[in-house]
């Protein structure tokens, strides 16, 4: 509890969750400059995936701030759209792999992000198994009396 008697924000970054907002810091920068790159560059050639690219960057850079914002909303915003990105890793994985044609062009979430390491199918996984454990800490910290 904060010294006025008010509830302590949730801290999302620490232990674990510093390495996630580390990663996902590294995946906003590489998944939204790449985007930038190839819609700019190269859009005609295959715009699904270019799109697809800078909508996972934004998704990265969303789920970046809200763990660095920290508090219980913040961490539930992170755990919805954690669970949006691993939803689309996986739509895009399996598309990817099922039609590709479809895909020209490779995304960040391409063949479930073999590109990066399989970071974008990883990463969400990871998240949402420390947002589902720092529910508890918020809540152990809201209910200490002193």
């Amino acid at each position: 509890m904060a010294e006025d008697g008010r509830v302590a924000p949730t801290k999302l970054v620490r232990g674990p969750g510093l390495l996630l907002v580390w990663l996902y810091g590294v995946m906003s920068v590489g998944a939204v400059s790449r985007s930038a790159y190839q819609i700019a560059t190269d859009f005609d050639s295959a715009p699904l995936a270019h799109v697809l690219s800078a909508v996972a960057g934004v998704v990265y850079v969303f789920i970046t701030y809200t763990f660095v914002r920290g508090g219980e909303t913040a961490r539930k915003a992170a755990l919805v759209c954690c669970g949006a990105e691993l939803a689309g890793v996986l739509i895009v994985g399996t598309w990817t792999l099922a039609d590709p044609s479809a895909f020209p062009d490779a995304t960040v979430w391409s063949d479930y992000g073999m590109g990066y390491v399989f970071i974008p199918v990883l990463l969400p996984v990871t998240g949402i198994l420390w947002l589902r454990r720092s529910r508890g800490d918020g809540a152990a910290t809201g209910s200490a009396t002193g």
